[in-house]
């Protein structure tokens, strides 16, 4: 059976992922981590990674950007897999997971849903017609306790545009300032922070007299769950240390 310890258990992902698994027979999670260790499931729960004295095969972070480094110091001590789900790491951070994956297999994606992940693909091949002839405008929804804006779908879409351009697109995320009209060569990003809104991601290709929108809902944070717990057991079965992403879960499945 597969062993997973899950970071941020505590938290509502935690909680939803925790469901997940305990529905499925072919893994389970052995250890969670957390800042609130008060038990709720048929695992222990510690504060700090370094105190469970087990092993598992591969593990889950939904926690917060400040867990990442004593995260990755586990995994590199103990040749573990990571799933890290976190978005808003600054630079120097994004070059730590870098410099732990030449150690450990490291799965990163903005969004574990397959869905996002698809929308990625279809978005570079919009781009990639569409050219310079379209605007190209990203709005990006969440409830009001989602610390970080962008979020890391939002911008995980944008590159997925930028990519496919014929020209180096500048990410524009606020225009109060400037009296103008808009530039070409920008991706403007937008961001809506309210009530329960669990994630909504729409990209606009805004061309002469026509809208092409490509749109996606999160109705629950089931979907990121089940992504997330599927990207743990193609990881769990990783051998070489790398950089992965959802790209890599869906090639595996032979897509």
């Amino acid at each position: 059976m597969l062993k997973i310890a899950l970071s941020g258990c505590s938290g509502r992902m935690g909680h939803v992922i925790a469901d997940i698994v305990s529905q499925r027979e072919d893994i389970q999670i052995v250890a969670g981590f957390d800042i609130n260790t008060a038990k709720y499931a048929d695992f222990p729960i510690f504060s700090d990674p370094f105190e469970f004295q087990g092993k598992c095969d591969v593990m889950i972070d939904f926690s917060n950007v400040a867990c990442t480094e004593q995260l990755l110091r586990y995994c590199e001590k103990h040749h573990t897999p990571i799933v890290l789900c976190t978005t808003g790491h600054s630079p120097a951070q994004l070059q730590r997971i870098r410099e732990a994956s030449a150690a450990v297999p490291v799965f990163r994606s903005g969004n574990m849903s397959l869905g996002i992940n698809l929308m990625s693909d279809l978005l570079g091949k919009c781009a990639a017609v569409l050219g310079e002839r379209y605007d190209v405008e990203v709005i990006e929804k969440h409830h009001n306790q989602k610390l970080d804006a962008p979020s890391g779908t939002a911008l995980m879409l944008a590159d997925a545009v930028a990519a496919a351009l014929p020209y180096q697109p500048a990410y524009v995320y606020d225009r109060h300032t400037r009296r103008e009209k808009r530039p070409a060569h920008e991706i403007g990003i937008s961001t809506i922070r309210g009530g329960t809104i669990v994630g909504e991601h729409s990209v606009l290709f805004c061309g002469r007299d026509e809208i092409i929108e490509i749109k996606h809902t999160a109705l629950s944070r089931e979907v990121f769950a089940v992504g997330a717990v599927d990207a743990a057991v193609f990881m769990a079965g990783c051998t070489q240390p790398g950089m992965y992403d959802m790209n890599d879960v869906i090639a595996a499945r032979g897509v």
